[in-house]
């Protein structure tokens, strides 16, 4: 899965500007008192963080069945949120019964809370390398060993012991990435200027535009996908199967379908993330697979199913899994470096620092003398996190071999022993680049574990559930610590934040799994012509299964083709450091092998629709700067929403067996009907 987080500088003389709004933002509350870390915790806040929790996991849920593409969702969290807390209050005063008003603290535990357990939608692997152990994913020809039935009682119970340890892994590293490494966490520092800008004056007036222009646009898309829903009675029916370019390429799945979360998605996403998918898409499905097709019969066997990987499904999973894995080890190890070299240049500088400062203290502006009292104030024990880390790890230690006996007690015990670091160099890097490569550890995992395993023993499943476990661990540790960061700029207590991320991480672990067992029940997830393909679910058990078999099991030519395009992705990413170190600005229009591999599977399609997106988005700019900047965001976040949320009344009409009373279906003129 692929998590994308669209942070861009304005002008110069914008920049100036945020610049002096930033260094004036806490005197704008000098008069407002901040409440205790208690306070901060309200059950207004608990309730709307349940209903919001509920709303992204199926936006997430949705997205990762479909494309695993997942934008960052913090703005319209956020803003949600202030929108909810902020009707209630009003409403409330205006009786003479207001307690307690609604402070920027309770705003940030709510947006914690809610992207902690949309979080959890991601990284729970309900639609990558949990689904990829069924037998839908699995196939006929798989062992009973390494095959395992989905149900809801062990995947909440899975979720549960592995998704709190990574809480603990981090928690005593808090002030030392953010207070003394001065780490910039760039969302969590855009979700915290959102925040406090919610609540001045000038910027209540402008959130209550916002969430006017998210309601429109939610309440537009939720009805249009209600009115796609009448024509799509059958297989190859509705907007979805739209020949916007004619049928041949509708077969080669180059098409618009119409669909509204991927044109909000596309608004979010930058353009070089749209423009690298839809590069990937005419590179694999355009040129390749056409070319790799006619070699039927010669490099693979002819009449295989179309989702038999020893056919052509094999060369667009394998191919896309070389690029992801290059992609992933170049930034795995660039990490490490970028990690190392700042580690040891922040430990330089602050030697420097305390030897020309008296008594080793720099002389703090005002937001930072505030925000530090704040941050110091309410302390989370470091022999706690510690503590609290070693119990559940021995509680994993003991309880996940039981759930996946082809897992040892040591097997978990060694990945115990080794995330801490990982989750360490994940959260430090995240904090300099706003780039999580949770994902990539997870992809690592799975060989190394699988491998170890080996096939007669189960380590298809093995690998998968290790997947779970550093997964779970690298990804929870950094979210932590982009709250941390979010609420030190809004002066929000680390308790409050801990607890929000804890209450978010319960709530994600019950409903990510319920949610997707609604999909799973309702629709064809998988299947042969899905509109929930589940392409991860594909990609990981093929990654396990590479682990275990070796590269016996490819079709010909198929590793000569996987070396090269390995080869290429990290090539690709060498140029592009290489021309940013240099300071050529052409590295902004060369493609990512990342967001190029997804399409190799998918086809055209939802990249389409996010080029739309990103030229709606480009035409508006060009329109009106400022508007795009300010209202963008939040048209994009009610298109996602209302397109995403029509997949609770489809899928309850699904079960009770009502079907669309429509088919829309082009036919070619050859045919006689």
């Amino acid at each position: 899965m692929v998590e994308t987080k669209d942070i861009e500088s304005g002008s110069a003389g914008e920049d100036h500007s945020e610049e002096e709004e930033e260094a004036a933002m806490e005197k704008a509350f000098v008069d407002t008192a901040v409440p205790s870390w208690r306070q901060q915790i309200t059950i207004r806040s608990m309730l709307t963080s349940l209903v919001l929790s509920l709303v992204f996991n199926v936006i997430v849920c949705k997205l990762n069945l479909t494309t695993g593409v997942i934008p960052s969702l913090n703005v319209a969290a956020g803003l949600l949120g202030f929108a909810m807390v902020k009707s209630w209050t009003v409403l409330v005063e205006k009786c003479g019964l207001l307690k307690q008003p609604f402070t920027r603290q309770e705003n940030t535990v709510i947006q914690t809370c809610v992207v902690a357990s949309s979080g959890i939608a991601f990284s729970s692997g309900t639609a990558s390398y949990l689904l990829a152990m069924s037998p839908q994913i699995a196939g006929a020809e798989s062992a009973a060993i390494n095959v395992k039935e989905l149900s809801i009682g062990w995947m909440i119970g899975y979720l549960f012991v592995v998704s709190f340890v990574g809480l603990f892994s981090i928690v005593p590293l808090r002030k030392v990435m953010i207070l003394k490494y001065k780490l910039s966490y760039p969302s969590g520092t855009a979700t915290a200027h959102l925040i406090n800008s919610f609540h001045t004056p000038k910027g209540a007036k402008l959130a209550k535009k916002q969430v006017w222009c998210l309601f429109k646009s939610f309440v537009g898309s939720f009805f249009f996908a209600c009115f796609k829903w009448f024509f799509a009675a059958g297989d190859g029916c509705g907007f979805d199967s739209f020949p916007t370019f004619g049928l041949h390429a509708l077969k080669q799945r180059f098409n618009f379908d119409f669909s509204a979360t991927y044109i909000g998605v596309g608004m979010i996403c930058p353009y070089m993330v749209n423009v690298s998918l839809l590069v990937g898409a005419i590179l694999s499905w355009g040129v390749m697979w056409p070319i790799i097709q006619t070699k039927e019969g010669s490099w693979y066997e002819a009449g295989l199913k179309g989702s038999d990987i020893h056919g052509i499904q094999g060369y667009r999973v394998f191919i896309a899994i070389s690029m992801m894995l290059g992609d992933g080890l170049f930034h795995v190890v660039y990490m490490v470096i970028v990690t190392v070299k700042s580690f040891m240049a922040q430990q330089s500088e602050q030697r420097h620092v305390n030897n020309r400062t008296e008594g080793g203290q720099l002389i703090q502006d005002y937001n930072d003398e505030r925000r530090r009292e704040y941050f110091l104030k309410d302390q989370i024990p470091n022999a706690a996190a510690i503590i609290g880390y070693v119990l559940l790890a021995a509680l994993s230690v003991g309880l996940i071999p039981v759930i996946f006996q082809q897992l040892k007690w040591y097997h978990i015990l060694v990945a115990y022993i080794v995330a801490p670091i990982l989750a360490f160099c994940n959260a430090y890097g995240c904090g300099l680049t706003d780039w999580s490569l949770a994902s990539n550890y997870g992809k690592l995992a799975i060989l190394i574990f699988s491998s170890w395993v080996g096939l007669e023993h189960g380590g298809i499943i093995a690998g998968l559930a290790s997947c779970g476990v550093m997964f779970s661990i690298v990804s929870t540790a950094s979210d932590l610590m982009q709250d941390f960061k979010t609420g030190y700029l809004t002066l929000s207590s680390p308790r409050s934040m801990f607890f929000g991320q804890v209450y978010g991480t319960a709530l994600g672990c019950i409903m990510s799994p319920l949610v997707f067992w609604f999909f799973y029940k309702a629709y064809n997830v998988a299947g042969e012509g899905s509109s929930y393909p589940a392409p991860f679910a594909v990609t990981y058990r093929a990654i396990s299964k590479l682990g275990v078999e070796g590269f016996s099991s490819l079709p010909k030519h198929c590793l000569t083709l996987m070396i090269v395009f390995f080869v290429s992705a990290v090539a690709i990413n060498l140029l592009i450091e290489i021309l940013r170190k240099c300071d050529i600005k052409i590295y902004k229009f060369i493609p990512s092998p990342m967001c190029m591999a997804i399409p190799f599977y998918l086809g055209a399609y939802f990249a389409i629709d996010m080029c739309v997106g990103s030229l709606i988005l480009f035409l508006w700019e060009r329109q009106n700067k400022k508007g795009a900047k300010e209202y963008g965001p939040a048209v994009a976040s009610g298109l996602i929403c209302g397109d995403s949320l029509w997949g609770i009344p489809s899928a309850v009409l699904a079960l009770s067996g009502v079907n669309s009373p429509m088919c829309m279906k082009f036919l070619s003129s050859s045919v006689k009907t």
